[in-house]
């Protein structure tokens, strides 16, 4: 993988600035495609040419958006990403990179915040779009990247898959299919994914009794207890899927931290921790390592050390073994509808006996995904993959 390094003498050379327009040699000057406007998430009508032939993911897990709409040659068009889809999904970027061996040599920003992109190197890049995640919108405006690549001429959309997942993922799915080209196929997509999720929601339309339900963000990722989510993210789903998520009661906000004491006092029906292959962050750790072919065995024994802090030790959750582990990367990406099927069987296993999220997966692998499906994304206390 190429890490952007700096070279101001390459910038200056190719990226020209004559009075704040568009860079000389830009590809919105040479492009013979429709220069057209969009609406980003955020309501920006943003002025581009389309489809979009040179592009700059923000955050690397918007490769997975990418894939979804272009599977053939999915990151042909991508000029540069987040290290993150690798650093924060190891499992997840190497199923893509034996398939598509040259993303190693895609320029990577390192760091997950948006305030890692070097707004010079961006622009030396050339892109005619950067797409960024509505989370980084303050930091891409007070760290002066906005007006840098607004006066170079390079339009900046922002979609969301993190924030509202449930009210923001589909416009945000028909933003990238704008930028791509990829209208119907995205259209396609959301009709699948609608499909899939009112296999939960019309179901649970009746039902009265909803476990409360402790979450815990990427645990054995850091030594503290416990990172949780509030009423935003994977707390909306827990709450979609039929739970209380216990942190909707203590923070404010999408994401927060649960003291051992609430967790211990609340005594949650269910415990959820996510999970993923952290090893470039953490190589020691004890997080739950989930994602394509993971081992589940190894993950399960991770998950019963996990289970023996002070602040689970004596949770009926435990006692009863209702403790699951779930792949964090469904938290900001579009697929996060199979995390629902499968935190709904969790919670409701004889309401949605007969519903599969396996095979949901499969068959949006199927259907939509230029990787074969590998199971690993999930396992429980008492049975490593059920």
């Amino acid at each position: 993988m190429r890490v952007i390094k700096k070279s101001r003498r390459a910038f200056l050379r190719g990226s020209a600035l004559a009075g704040g327009a568009l860079l000389v040699g830009h590809p919105a000057f040479a492009s013979t495609n429709r220069v057209t406007s969009l609406i980003d998430i955020v309501g920006r009508h943003v002025v581009l040419p389309l489809p979009a032939r040179r592009i700059i993911l923000g955050d690397g897990p918007l490769a997975y958006v990418i894939a979804l709409l272009q599977p053939g040659k999915p990151f042909a068009n991508v000029v540069g990403w987040g290290d993150n889809f690798r650093s924060a999904d190891l499992g997840g970027y190497e199923a893509y990179r034996r398939r598509f061996p040259e993303i190693g040599q895609i320029p990577t920003f390192r760091g997950s915040a948006v305030g890692a992109i070097d707004a010079e190197l961006a622009i030396a890049l050339a892109p005619d779009v950067v797409i960024l995640n509505l989370s980084s919108r303050a930091a891409a405006e007070s760290s002066g990247l906005m007006n840098h690549l607004t006066q170079a001429g390079i339009a900046v959309v922002f979609v969301d898959f993190r924030t509202s997942m449930f009210g923001n993922t589909e416009r945000s799915i028909q933003i990238v299919g704008e930028l791509l080209g990829q209208q119907e196929r995205a259209d396609a997509f959301l009709q699948f994914r609608q499909t899939q999720i009112e296999r939960v929601t019309l179901p649970l339309k009746h039902v009265q009794s909803r476990p409360s339900v402790m979450i815990e963000r990427a645990a054995g990722l850091y030594d503290d207890c416990c990172l949780s989510y509030g009423d935003g993210n994977f707390g909306e789903l827990v709450a979609v899927a039929g739970g209380m998520n216990l942190g909707t009661r203590f923070l404010h906000g999408t994401f927060g931290t649960l003291h051992p004491e609430q967790v211990i006092e609340s005594d949650p029906d269910v415990v959820l921790v996510t999970g993923a292959n952290w090893s470039l962050y953490s190589p020691a750790g004890n997080w739950v390592n989930l994602g394509p072919g993971a081992d589940l065995a190894e993950g399960q024994s991770r998950l019963r050390r996990l289970i023996s802090r002070s602040a689970f030790r004596s949770l009926r959750a435990v006692k009863q073994s209702r403790v699951y582990a779930i792949w964090h990367p469904f938290y900001d990406n579009p697929y996060y509808f199979i995390a629902l099927q499968r935190v709904a069987k969790w919670l409701h296993p004889e309401l949605f006996a007969s519903l599969d999220p396996d095979a949901t997966f499969r068959e949006l692998h199927a259907r939509f995904l230029p990787v074969p499906y590998q199971p690993g994304y999930w396992l429980s206390l008492d049975g490593a993959s059920t």
